[in-house]
């Protein structure tokens, strides 16, 4: 019985897998998909995936990641233009506040969905490399400045920056543009920049002192 279930188990595995990921381009412009794809693709480009088709699955996955997020922004942006179309006051004011509600609710609802979508098909390692290739390596630069701008830093003080930039990076993955993005990071940079501050670093000799070491290993600043 139980080598009957274990096999049942691992033929729905295959045939999960073997599924191949629709692209979903309906009612969207071709153009737009193209540079979805091709933004997508490089992403792709960078995990080392040998089985073409698994490849084309999960470039597929994340262009549809990103056509979900634009559909989210895009009904928020369409309610709020209506609501300051047609609406003043406080009425305006609370239906702007929906869309915003409504577009954060349905950001949670499917945040999940994204890894959870990958993990068919992806190494939990390979899956961190997406999350950073939808967020240009922020998480990386940031924490090696961090460890080189103060090289005293405690483990403990390491792993409580990585903890945050991650933390940053899920806000960010889910962001509506670039702008946004860096502006998630932004914040949890003055947290940490607050923490160091507090733990007895002064940043401004800090970062001075890690100029001049740059300069001195003939780098730029």
């Amino acid at each position: 019985m139980k080598k009957y279930l274990l096999g049942v188990l691992i033929a729905g595995a295959f045939t999960m897998n073997a599924l191949a990921v629709d692209l979903k381009t309906e009612g969207r412009d071709p153009a737009y998909v193209e540079s979805i794809v091709k933004r997508s693709q490089k992403i792709v480009d960078k995990l080392g995936i040998e089985d073409a088709s698994k490849a084309k699955d999960v470039t597929n996955i994340i262009a549809n990641r990103y056509f979900k997020l634009n559909d989210i922004y895009e009904a928020r942006d369409a309610k709020v233009k209506a609501a300051k179309e047609t609406l003043t006051g406080d009425a305006k004011n609370q239906a702007v506040q929906a869309a915003q509600n409504e577009k954060d609710a349905a950001l949670y609802r499917c945040h999940f969905e994204f890894p959870a979508d990958l993990s068919l098909y992806l190494t939990p390692a390979q899956i961190e490399a997406v999350k950073d290739g939808m967020t240009y390596g922020v998480v990386k630069v940031t924490y090696d400045s961090h460890l080189d701008m103060i090289p005293t830093l405690t483990d403990e003080e390491k792993a409580q920056i990585m903890a945050w930039l991650i933390e940053a990076r899920e806000i960010a993955i889910d962001a509506e543009n670039s702008n946004k993005k860096h502006e998630a990071f932004g914040k949890y940079k003055g947290r940490i920049n607050n923490y160091l501050a507090a733990r007895g670093y002064d940043l401004t000799k800090e970062r001075e002192a890690w100029y001049e070491r740059i300069k001195a290993r003939g780098g730029k600043i």
